[in-house]
């Protein structure tokens, strides 16, 4: 059975779990913008919901847009991922991202990244409308992907993001620390190599 692989974004292919938190606020705070985190999270909420440009988030947060292709310039892939997506299992016939992103971050990192060679499709909630969890961004990439639930398996670092594609029928793989394990995921791996592991044992 060929199986249709989707990962997460932040977490599972960028090494920064939250980037808002992590990259997005201190270099907002680092360049002179605003540095009230709730009013950050809420325009940038708003954008990766494509209620508003991601200009306007700029403008929002008091700089100016040219800063965006510094601020994406921090963000750095996960280890192993490359090598991972070089040479994937047999039985992966292709692999997807979906992830909650400011489409044209999403876009911007894909391309800086080399990524859109090594993927069959996105699904960016910037570009949908949609965020993780709301089922309905899953309903969205079944859609797109067109196969079977039980054929899709996902992978993401935030079991609230694993339990609504668990729910639908999707094998789902939490990424990340053994400690953070969760019972909503059918499986566990800490690394690419864990993964690659995992999936050559599903075939």
């Amino acid at each position: 059975m060929s199986i249709t692989l989707v990962l997460d974004a932040m977490g599972v292919i960028f090494a920064s779990a939250d980037d808002v938190v992590e990259l997005l606020q201190p270099f907002i705070a680092q360049r002179g913008g605003r540095s009230d985190s709730d009013h950050v999270n809420d325009l940038y909420t708003q954008a990766s919901l494509d209620q508003l440009t991601p200009d306007d988030f700029w403008r929002g947060v008091g700089l100016d847009p040219s800063v965006e292709d510094e601020y994406l310039s921090m963000h750095r892939l996960t280890s192993g991922l490359k090598d991972f997506l070089g040479n994937v299992p047999d039985g992966i016939s292709n692999v997807w991202c979906l992830s909650n992103d400011v489409g044209q971050w999403s876009s911007k990192l894909r391309r800086h990244f080399q990524l859109n060679d090594d993927l069959a499709g996105a699904v960016i909630s910037g570009e949908v409308g949609l965020r993780k969890p709301d089922p309905a961004i899953y309903l969205s990439l079944l859609s797109r992907i067109g196969v079977p639930n039980d054929q899709i398996v996902f992978v993401d670092d935030r079991p609230k993001n694993l339990a609504p594609a668990h729910k639908l029928g999707i094998r789902t793989v939490h990424f990340g620390p053994s400690e953070q394990e969760t019972a909503i995921s059918d499986f566990n791996a800490r690394s690419f190599d864990e993964l690659d592991a995992l999936l050559r044992s599903l075939n």
